[in-house]
Order: C-alpha cells, then sequence, then structure tokens
C-alpha cells in the first residue's frame, strides 16, 4: 500500500510530538516553627499597618503543615529560559513590606518592582554572582512612583531585594535558567507547568526549613503530569 506524501508528513510531524504534563504537589513542615522576631517598625510604617505588632515571616505554615515560600524547581536543565519574553515577574512594596517576600525568575526576564506606598522607598538588589553578570543596583523609589525594572544573565538562589530606607524589608528571587519552577502558596502548595515528559530531580529549598539545605526526589512526568509531595524539617 502506498501513502501518499501528505500523509507521511503527517505522520512525521505526529511522531515528533512531545507530550507535556504538570508536577503539582505539596511542601509540608514537619514539627513546629521557632516563634518569629518582632519588627521594630517606624512610626510612618506603623500608620499603614494599622498599629499592629509586626514580625517576621519566616515560617508561613497553613493547613495540614503545609510550608510557603518554598522554591521548588527541576535540576540540570539549563539554556531554555524564556528570557525578555517571559511575562514580568511584579514585585510590589505594600505597606513598608515586598510582597511576594520570596518568587521565582528566569535569566533575562524582566522583574517589575512597585510601589503602592505613599512613602519614599529604596530598591537594593544585592546578587552573589556577580562573576555571572548580576549586577547591584540601589535606585530610590518615589512614593507611588513610577515602576523600576531588574533583570539578571545568571542563576542565582535567594538573591536578596533590600530596602535600605526600612532595613526589615527583603524580598528573595531565585533566578533559574529555565522555566520549570515554583514558589508555593500559603498552603504549601506548588504547580510546575508543561514539563516535557520525561525522568527529572525535583529540588526543593527554603531559607530556613531544614537548614536551608536543599531536598530533592526523582520523578516521572507523563502526559497527565506528576504529584509530588515532600517535607522539610523545622530547624
Amino acid at each position: 500500500m502506498k501513502l501518499k506524501l501528505g500523509s507521511l508528513l503527517a505522520l512525521g510531524l505526529t511522531a515528533q510530538v512531545v507530550t507535556a504534563g504538570d508536577i503539582t504537589g505539596t511542601v509540608k513542615l514537619n514539627g513546629t516553627p521557632p516563634a518569629e522576631n518582632p519588627i521594630p517598625i517606624d512610626p510612618a510604617c506603623g500608620k499603614l499597618n494599622a498599629g499592629k505588632a509586626m514580625t517576621t515571616t519566616f515560617f508561613v505554615v497553613g493547613e495540614g503543615q503545609g510550608l510557603a515560600d518554598v522554591v521548588v524547581y527541576l535540576k540540570g536543565i539549563t539554556g531554555k529560559s524564556a528570557g525578555a519574553s517571559a511575562a514580568p515577574l511584579v514585585v510590589d512594596q505594600v505597606n513598608c513590606f515586598y510582597t511576594p517576600y520570596v518568587a521565582t525568575a528566569q535569566t533575562g526576564q524582566k522583574i517589575t518592582v512597585k510601589n503602592s506606598d505613599p512613602l519614599m522607598h529604596n530598591v537594593h538588589p544585592m546578587p552573589v554572582n556577580k562573576t555571572g553578570g548580576n549586577q547591584e543596583k540601589n535606585q530610590a523609589h518615589m512614593p507611588k512612583g513610577a515602576d523600576l525594572s531588574f533583570s539578571f544573565p545568571a542563576e542565582e538562589m535567594f538573591l536578596k531585594f533590600k530596602c535600605d530606607v526600612h532595613p526589615w524589608m527583603f524580598s528573595y528571587i531565585s533566578v533559574f535558567d529555565h522555566p520549570y519552577n515554583a514558589t508555593t502558596d500559603k498552603s504549601g502548595k506548588f504547580k510546575i507547568a508543561g514539563v516535557p515528559a520525561g525522568k527529572y530531580t525535583l529540588a526543593v529549598v527554603h531559607r530556613k526549613a531544614g537548614g536551608g539545605k536543599e531536598v530533592t526526589k526523582e520523578i516521572e512526568v507523563t502526559d497527565k503530569g506528576a504529584i509530588v509531595d515532600l517535607a522539610l524539617e523545622a530547624k
């Protein structure tokens, strides 16, 4: 039986289709987190927070011990960053705190920093991987001023953004050379979308839990995705 050229091309294209799925799961905290530290914020920022007593938020634990602010990512993947074509990561300054506190971005991706406060801040990213091309900057940000824009060409875990005007203000952005990364929400849940089918090493790391050490798990992604649950120790 002879196949027409169009049929052969269709078969070839079908053979080249790579299936993909989503990696979803939850990162939980084993044990009781340590007490948070009080933050002595100034009167102007105190007014924005309705006079509430403010503390650090190193450990945000939700229902079922789900742990927020955990960075989740695939290891051993490089050179697949969407770069400047990726949707910008937006970081805001609200009531004298950065939000989100922990996030992920890709190399070359635009990071937009807003100032929703009626107060002046300054945005001071402090990268460690300067040999890779990540540059330190320090820019004043006027009250409800125009957005500031940043991007970083090299991978770096927990790249610190700080405000020198308000020394308790920090944000940590982990930069990867691929899109297969996420941060857990307040329930400890995460989703990494559109991962090509295959076997991978999934890694999770939190700034404080587990001593800040990476925990990994070997996984397999199919066209139905993969469900992965992990835990970190409260220490």
